[in-house]
């Protein structure tokens, strides 16, 4: 038997440090904008092809909207990598304007789209870790009960149409299946442009469980309802490896790192995104499935190019 010539291709993205965790919580957690590139650059060493980013405080790594440590950020980036797709947060730190406010500055090849609210809490982690905390806006973060991730038809718009404006593509960020519906309301009314690239973000508290027969349904009612998309899946928690297999078997693309888990298998801390994105790699293998480097990644899912990004 001849060997296969063409093997498919998974694009690997890394989600360096996001909102979520608190430095206590791991001391391998991604803070500077130093440590963050250097998650990065060794996220793309091991074959991921997109950096998904967010910024923190370099002094006590609470979330941050600073334009300009996520400029310098973007840059050490695409100075060390030379390629890698950088992916621009717009659902982190800040309020509504400050967190659109990455598109028109940066001008990324990608940024989120968030395209439905929910609710969300740590609170009960909180008796568990509340005398080991560092930093006193931790407490807060991690107690409070009253979060809402708030992506409103207004702010859906506003974001959409400033993507297009700058030619950036949406990372459509899905974390329930309602959320297909203010899509297709979005493509309906102009709002989006296709091709469409989809990404389902499963495990949150109230958004879709991470399971594979949530992902068979989920996948399904997107095709009826969109038609045709690219995809991506991001596991939060201790499925994330779990969720990544699954998806490698249903065609889909894979998001891992320290946003979504700290852990590397069960029980273990994550060292780095990089672990993380080795553990997808030696997966793919095994089923003839190769990474995507960050030039096949911009054709798969229509990207404008590195050399149009502003940073």
């Amino acid at each position: 038997m001849s060997e296969e010539k063409t093997l498919r291709k998974v694009i690997i993205t890394a989600a360096i440090t996001g909102a979520g965790p608190t430095p206590t919580m791991s001391p391998y957690l991604p803070v500077t904008p130093q440590q963050i590139v250097e998650d990065a650059v060794k996220a793309y060493e091991a074959g991921a092809a997109i950096a998904h980013v967010h910024a923190r405080n370099p002094e006590n790594g609470e979330p941050s909207a600073d334009l300009n440590l996520f400029r310098e950020i973007g840059t050490e980036i695409k100075r060390r990598t030379e390629d890698m797709i950088i992916c621009i947060t717009t659902g982190g730190a800040g309020n509504k304007d400050e967190r659109i406010a990455v598109v028109p500055e940066f001008k990324p090849e990608l940024a989120t789209l968030n395209c439905g609210a929910l609710s969300g809490t740590m609170e009960h982690m909180y008796p568990k870790i509340k005398d080991k905390l560092k930093y006193d806006w931790e407490h807060e973060h991690i107690a409070r009960d009253y979060f809402i991730f708030e992506n409103t038809f207004e702010m859906m718009k506003k974001f959409s149409l400033t993507d297009r404006e700058n030619n950036t593509k949406p990372e459509i960020e899905i974390w329930d299946s309602g959320q297909i519906s203010n899509v297709a309301w979005l493509l309906e009314h102009e709002y989006l442009d296709r091709p469409l690239h989809l990404q389902y973000v499963m495990g949150a508290l109230s958004g879709m469980p991470a399971a594979p027969e949530t992902l068979s349904f989920i996948h399904e009612l997107t095709r009826k309802n969109l038609g045709d998309f690219t995809w991506s899946v991001a596991a939060v928690g201790k499925d994330q490896l779990r969720m990544a297999a699954v998806t490698l078997v249903m065609g889909g693309h894979v998001r891992v790192g320290m946003e979504d888990s700290l852990f590397c298998g069960y029980g273990r801390l994550a060292r780095s995104s990089a672990e993380q994105v080795e553990r997808v790699v030696k997966m793919a293998e095994q089923l003839s499935i190769e990474p995507a480097t960050p030039s096949e990644a911009r054709e798969i899912i229509g990207l404008k190019g590195v050399d149009q990004v502003n940073f």
